[in-house]
């Protein structure tokens, strides 16, 4: 592939990708407000933006058939941003005193930290032939903690409540 075309995929991957997101989180606040219909429709376009991220993602050769290979992308990908991005991102925060930005690069980096054990954790068994072994993963919807089988009674990062975690 070219390397404008793949810049240009690139972008078009990363625009659809963050399309995507902001559409589902508009979704849940249309729905909190009652708007039902609306949060319907930001859902819908959503998974369009989606679908057009994963056609990108596809041409730029990223999804390998090895699942060794997807498993490390996913470790570097959160390595980087335990050891990089969001050390950069919270010194920047704090630098400039924005409270609430270093408290959301502080959640993202702790969660970040426990997603690479669980991918390392995950490459081994993959390795091996194996299937991950937890049966369930609960993510707190406040700070993205991430626990293997039972909640904590009280999240270590931000102390949500147990009954606020999301099971997966």
């Amino acid at each position: 592939m070219r390397d404008m075309t793949k810049q240009f995929l690139e972008a078009a991957f990363a625009g659809e990708s963050m399309a995507h997101m902001k559409y589902l989180i508009f979704s849940e606040e249309a729905e909190k407000k009652g708007l039902i219909k609306l949060s319907k429709l930001f859902k819908a376009i959503a998974y369009a933006e989606y679908v057009h991220a994963k056609n990108h993602f596809k041409v730029l050769k990223k999804l390998s058939d090895d699942m060794k290979e997807n498993v490390q992308s996913c470790i570097d990908g959160e390595t980087f941003e335990i050891e990089e991005m969001y050390p950069v991102y919270k010194n920047a925060a704090e630098f400039q005193e924005e409270k609430e930005a270093v408290r959301s690069t502080n959640y993202a980096l702790e969660a970040e930290k426990i997603h690479a054990e669980m991918y390392k954790k995950a490459k081994e068994l993959v390795e091996k032939g194996e299937d991950y072994p937890a049966e369930k993963i609960y993510i707190c919807p406040i700070c993205g903690y991430t626990v293997e089988d039972e909640a904590p009674e009280k999240c270590p990062v931000c102390g949500a409540p147990k009954d606020k975690f999301v099971e997966f």
